[in-house]
């Protein structure tokens, strides 16, 4: 029988999502764990007494990882690898992640840019049937892209928010709420993004 999937404690997924989103208000790390807010504030308040998140009041104000929370946060993510034994299977995923990626980033400049006589312009979103062609190749890099994490969506818990925070955006899109395919602060690109970003903090690799 195949292992159940690992499950990481509720303190170090608060702390590991903050370091994968950055700075950032209760309601965004609560709605990017899938946890209530509630939840989410006692688990940084007891952070903060730890020394390992800080928090900034103000209009702008949030939650963010102090450099102790950004060493501790990468002992314990690889820590958590070896004690899952997923080590191979993150790694596997992220293979076929960064196959898709420049892939993405092509998809999000085509939606953001459209080329009229030649010439590279803003698009305004005025023609659908553009816009409904770039939204099937997203659906069509999304099944691939789950293609390429089903194990790792099958094997380690904390991943699968990733999968749900996806098919939402998509969702959104595909029904006319155009700003989540790379404008929103949950859009498929923020997403995206964030996966990337806890894909190389997992296994520690720095970002270029």
């Amino acid at each position: 029988m195949p292992n159940p999937p690992y499950a990481t404690s509720i303190d170090l997924l608060t702390l590991h999502t903050l370091r994968c989103i950055g700075f950032a208000g209760l309601p965004r790390v609560a709605q990017a764990i899938g946890l209530p807010e509630s939840d989410v504030e006692s688990e940084l308040i007891d952070l903060a007494v730890a020394g390992l998140v800080t928090y900034a009041s103000g209009d702008f104000g949030g939650w963010g990882l102090t450099e102790a929370g950004v060493a501790a946060d990468a002992e314990r993510i690889s820590a958590e690898l070896d004690a899952a034994g997923t080590r191979a299977t993150v790694s596997r995923a992220y293979d076929g992640f960064l196959v898709l990626n420049p892939e993405l980033l092509d998809l999000c400049t085509a939606w953001q840019l459209r080329s009229v006589d030649g010439v590279a312009v803003p698009n305004d979103h005025t023609d659908s049937a553009y816009d409904s062609r770039l939204l099937a190749r997203f659906a069509d890099l999304d099944q691939r892209a789950d293609g390429a994490c089903a194990d790792l969506f099958a094997s380690m818990l904390r991943f699968r928010r990733y999968r749900t925070r996806l098919t939402t955006a998509l969702t959104r899109a595909g029904s006319g709420a155009l700003d989540y395919v790379s404008d929103d602060l949950e859009s498929y690109h923020t997403v995206w993004f964030q996966l990337h970003e806890d894909l190389l903090v997992t296994l520690g690799i720095p970002r270029h």
